[in-house]
């Protein structure tokens, strides 16, 4: 029951510049930089604890999904031969990672004290390169075949086994955020017990678990099913945490336990509420050490910044939540990201990413060796297996729009093929066009965005025998043949976001009673229609931030949506005492190159 989409459109030009740009330039084979570092002789000399080696994961994962997905014989080639040499330079007791041997994971450190961060006693990124390499390994097996790869992860994953038990170490104590970023070993674990059907590395999973809940700045599961925030879980470190849930999800998928599925979506339902940018990224850099923890809840501030790693995790975790549920609030949010957050961070070449994206800010294109490079691409190959799914042997989901073209099989009709023609997400109908093996009764189910009131789907020419209910799934089940064809019609209208910056100190009155006194407030409006968020860039050519006050007539008196004749859709924001702002889709504002401004929040003028 696999479906294969090529994706055309925003997402298509996307994919396209991450094959041409980072999957075949930034590592090609063994003497690639970001490959060199695994080799023995620099290996037994590397006493730094640097993070380089998640690359190679990170990029075997992407790379493997884009050559099998695009048929690129070059990418293939070259990922076949980086696997291959990584393999070769596997140590005989499993280990496959960067570091000197008097600094690997295995060996025990003396305790240290409690750094704010919560970090172990020698800095090390070492169980975390691990765990991207075995998703990596297991990712070329399952796209490209080659046992030897699937074997390679399982001796990471019996020496992380023999480690975390026989070999007395805590997981904890191997990474930093109070062991955040070494406890991600519970996806990799998850992934190699679904490869192989090995219990052990279930066990292996849920001892990952087990250590992480029973260190008590971290309690990862007792804090997540206790509702605490996402920011006060560990140091609420946001790549990190949202990747221990994706691995939880998996864990639920594998054991059906409840308690882990209640405690992910608790964790979902902070981030979403609480800690997600208006473009649909977690974000941090609020008064805090760490640019890239959650802020606390309720924080605001328009140059907080989203990092592109915490994007790529995020993706990740609705992903996992929306396979489980089939909830269409899932999907909304990876359209979200993948629209505005994610391409806000990735350039035209492909190549070039940016480490943080800013609501308000400059676009700054990162280094070499920073890591949300290859996490960004890595996100971007996410998207065509999200597109459409298989929700059950009779059912098909669409979950994502845009042009293009999927294939699945299901039982009754055999293979099933939907075109998407639309110039989504820019305000356009979405047309489909089916193509079946056999006319047959099956359900397509098709998801309302959340903000499409008086949304409409036709099949044929004539109204669904569906119910159109915004924020869930039109299910349709007739029998289909080829040549049908679905409108899907979702009135995108400008609408008018609020958001605020404020300070509200508590206190008693001399009698008792409570006294609640507002000493700070900023109010900040946003602009979003459809799927996209708008910007514009710096006001009047040199301001890096306006205030402004909102006409009081009805909104779309004041804020109009118009065409460019590019197809680039515009709003028109006209406030009445000054020449109107323009403001363009957010990920392409000032153009998408380094040093382009976006500001997506203006301040509003306080009321009296």
């Amino acid at each position: 029951m696999n479906v294969r989409t090529r994706l055309d459109g925003l997402l298509g030009d996307a994919l396209a510049a991450n094959l041409r740009g980072r999957l075949s330039h930034f590592i090609v084979d063994e003497t690639s930089p970001a490959i060199a570092l695994f080799a023995p002789e620099r290996r037994a000399s590397n006493e730094e604890g640097d993070w380089y080696g998640e690359h190679a994961g990170k990029w075997l994962v992407a790379a493997s999904r884009a050559a099998a997905r695009s048929g690129d014989a070059a990418l293939r080639a070259s990922v076949l031969r980086v696997a291959d040499y990584l393999v070769s330079v596997q140590e005989d007791d499993g280990y496959l990672g960067t570091y000197a041997p008097s600094r690997r994971f295995m060996c025990p450190r003396p305790p240290k004290p409690v750094s704010w961060d919560g970090a172990p006693s020698v800095r090390t990124w070492d169980i975390w390169t691990h765990a991207y390499l075995m998703l990596g390994l297991i990712e070329v097996h399952r796209q490209l075949g080659g046992e030897r790869y699937l074997e390679s992860a399982r001796r990471i994953g019996d020496l992380c086994l023999h480690t975390l038990t026989d070999g007395g170490i805590d997981i904890t104590d191997l990474g930093n955020h109070f062991g955040m970023s070494a406890t991600v070993l519970l996806d990799p674990a998850v992934e190699l017990h679904l490869a192989t059907g090995d219990p052990r590395y279930l066990e292996l999973a849920r001892r990952v678990l087990a250590q992480a809940d029973a260190n008590p700045p971290l309690a990862l599961l007792k804090q997540s099913l206790a509702g605490t925030d996402a920011a006060f879980i560990g140091t609420g470190k946001a790549y990190q945490l949202a990747w221990n849930m994706v691995g939880m999800a998996k864990l639920h998928r594998v054991t059906g336990e409840a308690d882990l599925l209640r405690a992910v979506e608790n964790v979902w339902t902070s981030i979403r509420d609480h800690h997600l940018t208006l473009g649909g990224g977690p974000w941090g850099g609020v008064a805090h050490r760490s640019r890239e923890v959650f802020n606390a809840p309720g924080a605001f501030s328009p140059e907080g910044y989203v990092e592109t790693c915490s994007t790529l995790a995020w993706i990740q975790l609705n992903r996992e939540l929306l396979a489980i549920t089939g909830e269409a609030r899932y999907a909304e949010e990876i359209e979200r990201s993948a629209y505005n957050d994610l391409l806000a961070a990735q350039a035209p070449d492909g190549e070039d990413w940016c480490y943080y994206v800013f609501p308000n800010g400059r676009r700054v294109h990162t280094t070499y060796w920073r890591c949300c490079k290859s996490s960004g691409a890595m996100a971007v190959e996410e998207l065509p297996d999200i597109a459409v799914g298989v929700r059950d042997p009779a059912t098909l989901d669409i979950n994502l729009f845009g042009a293009g073209e999927s294939t699945a099989t299901l039982e009754a009709p055999g293979c099933v093929t939907l075109r998407q023609a639309t110039a989504w997400p820019y305000p356009d109908d979405v047309r489909i066009d089916l193509e079946v093996e056999r006319e047959t009764h099956f359900r397509l189910r098709i998801r309302v965005p959340s903000w499409a009131e008086g949304a409409s789907v036709l099949v044929n020419g004539a109204a669904a025998d569906a119910a159109i209910v915004p924020g869930s799934y039109a299910t349709i089940d007739r029998e289909w043949r080829t040549g049908d064809r679905i409108l899907a019609r979702f009135p995108a209208q400008p609408m008018v976001h609020r958001a605020t910056n404020r300070n509200v100190q508590e206190s008693r009155a001399p009698d008792g009673s409570a006294v609640r006194q507002e000493v700070l407030r900023f109010d900040y409006v946003g602009f979003t229609c459809g799927p996209l968020v708008y910007a514009t860039e710096r006001v009047d050519g040199f301001k890096t931030s306006e205030t402004v006050k909102l006409p009081e007539g009805p909104v779309e008196d004041w804020l109009t949506c118009e065409r460019g004749e590019d197809g680039m859709p515009t709003l028109h924001f006209d406030p009445g005492y000054r020449p109107p702002l323009r403001f363009t889709p957010y990920f392409a504002t000032g153009g998408r190159h380094d040093g382009a401004w976006r500001l997506t929040w203006l301040g509003l003028a306080p009321t009296e």
